[in-house]
């Protein structure tokens, strides 16, 4: 009889406790929706329905007003709907938001301390050092690298292709290979051809990045939305693949760089300034890394994974994602694709007849596409940051309290008519200096403020070397009906189901 007692009182407070919880925005007094009980907003994402994104795409669609309670699981959190608030909150507000409340633990498990993870003062001194790692100097010094993977893709499609007709390609796993070996050279310096290899390192690293067991979706979800319990996770030892095998293969990079002075022109080569001399050079011709004070080393070697698995993360599935679905929009935008060719062509022209760094900045039109393309398909379809002091909502009598989480739908702005006029169209000119006729504050495809993506400059790069690649070697079929990409319910980018299939065949 006691045990049914204390069922009855544990059931009892559950409920309440639930209750409780899924009504903390009806009790501070903002509109708020999605209180499902218990996964919130994420109820489609539990059932295999949508990706976390997606699902918060469709909040934004269902609801009005500038901010809108939601429940993510049990932590209560903060849609922002108004574009020109969240442009605040990331950029005129931002000593309120400056973090992304997401899991870091510096001191006990440098390799999680990434740009993206870091916070306050730390992030800040970490953005300051790599700052200089990013210039057009230091991207134009690796392009030639850079232009040797574009060569392996080239010679990879030829491969394919039949010598008359053409064929249907899928574009996402082709430009995922281009992307991971294009990232294991500038960023490692590795010579990886993952095209005549599928089974080298790398690649096997992204798809343990990409996984979606049950094991990786409970880190990835305690990482972002309980980096208490994910600190926990850590210290009992609790090993994650993808992050193992960044630590070994950095590790064994940096102590062969070291043990015998080897100098390349790529990402590593400036961390290991970093770390042997205390700062990056701002002279874009030194790539030296030798330790100039004996036994400085300002950065530990998993402090530097992290970096290195930041950067490798983010930059490989943006760089494919945004080149396949920018081929897949101008093979259904016959006048774009022709403007698009004719921009390589020109550029290409005026640069001595030679594809190098200074004709991929030359390519205006093309960059409007890939522009274009990060606007209909953000490669990360929200931005997140957590309210670091109580901040007062403009024009209302709302109030936002310290350690809010707060989500703003990157692709639910970018899509909504009110921001951009006729937004499933693809509509490049929308960049170009006579036309932009869309709300500015809406437009964050790297983010915005401090906190902007690091690499965009060099995402931007890759994408066009990509695709000035593919419109100056192959013709690009169009299609005859048009259609939208369909996404898949996994992923934290936005993950096309069934690929991204384009039709392409061989110049005569």
């Amino acid at each position: 009889m006691i045990g049914i007692y204390l069922l009855i009182a544990a059931v009892t407070l559950i409920y309440v406790y639930l209750k409780w919880t899924f009504s903390y925005w009806e009790r501070k007094g903002f509109p708020s929706a999605g209180a499902r009980i218990p996964f919130g907003v994420l109820e489609s994402v539990s059932k295999g329905k949508r990706s976390f994104g997606m699902a918060i795409y469709d909040l934004y669609n269902a609801t009005k007003g500038s901010v809108v309670g939601m429940y993510l699981t049990l932590r209560p959190a903060l849609l922002i709907r108004d574009a020109q608030l969240a442009h605040d909150v990331l950029v005129k507000d931002f000593s309120s938001f400056h973090d992304r409340g997401v899991y870091v633990d510096e001191e006990n498990d440098p390799i999680s301390a990434g740009l993206f993870s870091l916070e306050g003062s730390s992030w800040k001194n970490m953005r300051t050092k790599l700052s200089p790692s990013f210039t057009s100097g230091k991207l134009k010094a690796m392009f030639e690298t850079s232009d040797a993977v574009g060569d392996k893709l080239v010679a990879h499609l030829n491969t394919l292709l039949p010598q008359s007709g053409s064929k249907e390609v899928e574009l996402k796993e082709l430009m995922a290979t281009y992307a991971v070996d294009i990232i294991a050279s500038t960023i490692f310096g590795l010579d990886v051809d993952s095209f005549a290899d599928p089974n080298n390192v790398f690649l096997g690293i992204s798809k343990k990045i990409n996984r979606n067991t049950f094991t990786d979706v409970v880190r990835g979800t305690s990482s972002f939305l309980y980096p208490g319990l994910e600190k926990i996770f850590v210290r009992l030892g609790w090993k994650q693949d993808a992050i193992e095998a960044m630590r070994e293969l950095s590790s064994h990079t940096v102590d062969l760089r070291e043990k015998n002075n080897i100098v390349r022109k790529d990402m590593l080569q400036l961390l290991l300034q970093l770390r042997n001399q205390g700062k990056i050079s701002t002279d874009d011709s030194v790539w030296t890394a030798e330790n100039s004070k004996q036994g400085l080393k300002s950065m530990s070697k998993d402090l530097i994974a992290g970096q290195l698995l930041l950067f490798y993360a983010a930059g490989f599935e943006t760089t494919a994602s945004t080149t396949s679905f920018t081929l897949f929009e101008l093979s259904q935008n016959p006048e774009a694709l022709a403007k698009a060719k004719e921009d390589v062509r020109e550029a290409i022209e005026r640069n001595g007849g030679k594809l190098n760094y200074d004709a991929i900045q030359d390519m205006k039109y093309l960059e409007a596409c890939v522009l274009e393309t990060a606007r209909k398909y953000p490669a990360l379809p929200i931005l997140n940051r957590i309210c670091t002091e109580d901040y007062a909502v403009p024009d209302s009598k709302l109030v936002i309290q310290k350690g809010t989480p707060i989500v703003i739908s990157l692709i639910g702005m970018h899509r909504d008519g009110e921001y951009f006029p006729d937004p499933l169209s693809y509509q490049p000119e929308r960049y170009l200096d006579e036309n932009k006729d869309f709300k500015q504050a809406a437009y964050m495809p790297f983010g915005e403020g401090p906190r902007h993506c690091i690499g965009a400059r060099m995402g931007k790069v890759n994408v066009k070397l990509a695709l000035a690649k593919v419109l100056s070697n192959f013709n690009v079929e169009i299609t005859s009906e048009k259609r939208e990409i369909e996404f898949g319910p996994h992923g934290v980018t936005l993950m096309a189901a069934g690929g991204v299939p384009v039709r392409i065949s061989r110049k005569q």
